[in-house]
């Protein structure tokens, strides 16, 4: 029996699957040996394995990664989703602020930080990726890096101050603030709203 999977991405997000002519979705099916079947109308993608494909389980993993495409990585950072030791991660902003574009906006701004300096410092921490698309927050990494990372995303979505995320980060790590101008001019971003998220 063939092994085959399905995910679907958002409509402005096939053609990044696809790539120009077609060119990351013939490197996603070299790379694992998988046949993609891209319906540009409804944003479906069928992952099936070729015959040359010999673990099965890579389906799985291109799933993954077409679904990080999906929610905003570029295809080569979600390419590091075919290591079986790489995993993905999301966080539902709607979970904890509800469906008010305006508090999901705000969060988003919160995570991203200033020219993107906040999520920058995450990653550099963490070791992971990090893309804030719509009502989700992505990650991509090893299992324990996610964990810190995804902790410390919370922490901001209910109300830490970046400063003090940063710090609780470093002290996780187990190593000093480094020299970071990106950290210093993130860290002095205004507070959140005293009222508390729900």
């Amino acid at each position: 029996m063939e092994a085959k999977l399905s995910v679907k991405v958002p409509m402005e997000r096939v053609g990044v699957v696809i790539g120009p002519k077609g060119k990351t979705k013939k490197g996603i099916e070299q790379m694992a040996g998988v046949k993609l079947a891209v319906d540009s109308e409804t944003g479906n993608i069928d992952i099936a394995g070729t015959p040359e494909l010999k673990d099965p389980s890579v389906i799985l993993q291109v799933q993954n990664m077409i679904r990080a495409i999906g929610r905003g990585f570029s295809p080569e950072r979600a390419s590091k989703l075919l290591d079986e030791d790489v995993y993905l991660e999301q966080v539902d902003i709607r979970d904890y602020v509800g469906r008010s574009r305006n508090a999901q906006d705000r969060v988003r701004g919160r995570i991203i930080g200033k020219a993107g300096k906040a999520r920058e410092i995450i990653e550099q921490v963490t070791r992971t990726y990090i893309s804030v698309y719509g009502y989700s927050i992505s990650i991509v990494g090893l299992l324990q890096d996610i964990e810190l990372a995804k902790k410390a995303i919370i922490m901001l979505i209910e109300g830490s101050f970046h400063k003090s995320v940063f710090n609780w980060l470093y002290q996780e790590r187990g190593i000093q603030k480094r020299d970071f101008e990106i950290w210093e001019e993130a860290s002095q971003e205004a507070p959140p709203p005293r009222r508390r998220l729900r």
